[in-house]
């Protein structure tokens, strides 16, 4: 039971950690709302016109496709550092790796994700 309470301990006091200074934030903070204070604008300039924007979803879509891939240069560079340690097994398993990297990127490549226009 000394391990779940440590557990536990450990659960409570990493969600206190960040709400605290936001409930602190909100209980001792001035509440002065007024129209100038709510009012939308970008880089210290009043919007003109219709603020709401949409972005296509192509843009989304490269975002992942580079979060994807960069990610997976995390998990390919202690690999590759240790390359002349590993068994076969292990330079087996890394080659699966980018074969399947290389797979997604052929495919995003034929969907069109990667293009920017």
């Amino acid at each position: 039971m000394k391990e779940w309470t440590f557990i536990a301990i450990i659960a409570v006091v990493s969600l206190a950690t960040p709400a605290a200074p936001i409930l602190i934030g909100k209980l001792i903070g001035p509440r002065k709302p007024n129209t100038l204070k709510n009012a939308t604008y970008e880089c210290g300039v009043e919007t003109v016109g219709d603020t709401w924007v949409q972005f296509k979803v192509q843009y989304y879509i490269f975002a992942l496709v580079f979060l994807v891939f960069d990610i997976e240069v995390v998990f390919l560079y202690p690999w590759a550092v240790a390359y002349n340690q590993l068994p076969l097994f292990g330079v087996i398993e890394g080659v699966i790796f980018i074969i399947i990297l290389a797979a997604a990127l052929i495919y995003a490549w034929r969907k069109g994700a990667l293009e920017w226009t």
